[in-house]
């Protein structure tokens, strides 16, 4: 096969975009020794490993028995449509990525011909779509990464007039709209789109290049270099700044395309992987507690998820505990429809379930663009103490005014909890403008995005510092604190001279959250807030009873003496708020007096526990 590059023409396009990426990536690519079809993450042959532990392991079987009965529910079923759902067709794009996922991975374990019959039914109904909706270029990019893999892996079993159609789709709906200027503001993005968008064309590059040789090298070298820009975002220690659920989106994304790389050209050293991106399999473990749910910071649902992507992170390094999380799904009786899930038995080649032992950290923090700290008393005691403490700032993609905000877990129930994500769709129709993120947007009307609702302070009813920023400035894994500091103050600039917040698991029996805050010139109300779906009762005037499926917590506050305990409603404030029924915000409001030093101490005492006074007397500065 001829040896193709990046050619002249191909940058002038992008120089015409307003890119820099035609400069020379780390390793230029070759087709001298790229594969015959399939090509793509599986290659002739590789099937026979897959059978193999399919048949050796009871976990492994299942999952390829999900795969094949949610294949055998789609044939009774009309293709996928053109249908769109306000301004995306997103949720089409996926639907077909997992059908067609699917059912071209049973094909190719069993080859059963209604499994290929029925996948190339799909191919070509959205081959024939008018467009796959360049104006918001996920739809595209999920879509052409859908097409590529059943062009690519039932390849020889298409009639050429097939092969014609569906490559003609990948070039004129996926490939060339990528070269747009309206459509590939992704290019130089740092977030999820990057990566989501560089692996579809990607895929759609590897699947026509020998028919398209110039096209698809000029494509996959912009991939690799643009790519890089949201890799760099895991800096220096891992923690994706959008959070668990986007992480699980663009991580995801970016080990497909990493892997379809490292299979196409034959190493591991194609494209330059920084250490921040690999020690991220860490901080997505970590973000899961005994409960099962995520701390879902950002736009996030709180049910936890199994992630194909960790099986890609267990096997390139050596490091099976990563998948402790994931064996809790693999084993469990609900398997997630995951549109990747094919992918965790090419990942997960190798690992048996025996070798997935508890990691031997119960603290892990990282730094970044919002940082993040999460600790626990144990990974198998299923009634442990589990706490985050979100540092960061509201102005990162995806990001709420949240900065300071916690989550706390213990007998097998969350107590501080967060809301969450809403779905766009009811916002965008409602005309809220929903995606600036200056100070004063629209978006910080939405109910679950401003500090009001988050499990932080609110100074003088007043908003936190959209620019506002704040690290992790200490933790430690200490078995009487375990513990994580943060600076909030630059988030209340303005508001207060300075603000220092500390999370802690005491003697892991309870948890302390303990503020150091100095008022302005002026006295100040400091508003202390903690959202939960437990049943609420105020038992006192510094405590509150929390129950919930027959478990109790007491929120006890040891200082200021002076407050006034409250519960807040979490009725929608507007009509296009998102209920959210069961919830309710229970805490404190104090004054500060001007120009004024004030320690805000509360703890979280599960069950009977009782505090250790000792300790709760301890500045932060001693922690």
């Amino acid at each position: 096969m001829k040896n193709n590059i990046v050619t002249l023409s191909f940058c002038a396009v992008l120089w015409l975009i307003g890119t820099d990426v035609c400069a020379q990536p780390e390793k230029s690519i070759s087709s001298d020794s790229l594969p015959e079809h399939p090509r793509l993450l599986l290659l002739k042959g590789e099937e026979k490993a897959i059978k193999e532990m399919v048949s050796s392991g009871e976990a492994w079987k299942n999952i390829n028995k999900f795969i094949i009965d949610k294949c055998d529910e789609v044939i009774g079923k009309p293709p996928v449509e053109r249908i769109l759902i306000g301004r995306r067709l997103l949720d089409k794009s996926r639907e077909a990525l997992r059908r067609i996922f699917y059912l071209s991975y049973v094909w190719r374990i069993t080859t059963e011909t209604k499994y290929l019959e029925r996948a190339e039914k799909e191919l070509l109904a959205v081959s024939a779509f008018s467009d796959w909706n360049p104006s918001h270029f996920l739809d595209v990019a999920e879509m052409t990464m859908a097409v590529a893999i059943g062009y690519d892996w039932l390849y020889g079993e298409l009639s050429q007039e097939t092969r014609e159609i569906l490559r003609n789709a990948i070039v004129e709906k996926g490939l060339k709209p990528s070269l747009m200027p309206s459509n590939s503001g992704w290019v130089k993005a740092t977030h999820n789109w990057n990566q989501v968008c560089n692996a579809g064309m990607t895929y759609g590059a590897l699947a026509v290049y020998e028919d398209q040789p110039d096209l698809a090298s000029g494509i996959i070298e912009r991939s690799m270099n643009s790519i890089l820009l949201a890799m760099n975002d895991y800096e220096p220690d891992g923690a994706y700044p959008e959070g668990y659920s986007y992480w699980g989106y663009g991580t995801s994304f970016n080990i497909m395309f990493l892997n379809a790389m490292e299979k196409a050209f034959g190493s591991e050293s194609v494209v330059k992987i920084n250490p921040g991106f690999l020690k991220t399999a860490a901080f997505l473990e970590n973000m899961t507690g005994p409960s099962g749910n995520c701390f879902n910071y950002s736009d996030c649902g709180q049910v936890g998820n199994m992630h194909p992507a960790m099986f890609w992170f267990a096997n390139r390094l050596n490091d099976p505990s990563l998948l402790w999380s994931e064996k809790q799904h693999m084993t469990g009786k609900n398997l997630p429809n995951d549109r990747l899930l094919p992918a965790v038995l090419i990942w997960g080649a190798g690992i048996t379930m025996d070798r997935i032992n508890s990691p031997s950290k119960l603290v892990w923090a990282g730094q970044g663009k919002n940082p993040v700290a999460l600790m626990r008393t144990s990974w198998t005691d299923t009634e442990a103490i589990f706490a985050g403490l979100k540092a960061g700032s509201p102005s990162v993609n995806h990001g709420h005014m949240d900065a300071g905000s916690f989550i706390m877990e213990a007998n097998g129930e969350r107590w501080a909890m967060d809301l969450g994500m809403q779905d766009y769709n009811s916002l965008e129709t409602k005309g809220v403008n929903l995606w600036s993120m200056a100070q004063n947007s629209q978006r910080w009307d939405v109910f679950r995005y401003n500090n009001f609702v988050h499990n932080t302070l609110s100074v003088n009813n007043q908003l936190q510092n959209v620019r506002g920023y704040a690290d992790i400035s200490s933790c430690s894994e200490s078995p009487e604190m375990i513990r994580a500091i943060s600076d909030i103050s630059s988030v209340y600039e303005g508001q207060l001279k300075k603000a220092v917040r500390g999370i802690a698991i005491v003697d892991k029996k309870y948890v302390m959250v303990r503020d150091e805050v100095e008022s302005l010139a002026d006295e100040t109300l400091i508003r202390w807030n903690m959202l939960t779906s437990a049943v609420v009762t105020i038992t006192g005037k510094s405590s509150a009873l929390l129950t919930k499926n027959g478990r109790k917590l007491i929120l006890k506050v040891s200082s200021p003496r002076n407050i006034v305990m409250k519960t807040w409603s979490t009725e929608p404030k507007h009509d296009y708020d998102a209920p959210n029924p069961g919830t309710t915000m229970v805490g404190f409001e104090a004054t500060i007096p001007a120009d004024s030093k004030a320690i805000l101490t509360v703890l979280l005492l599960p069950g009977n526990t009782k505090e250790n006074r000792k300790v709760t007397v301890k500045k932060l500065s001693d922690w």
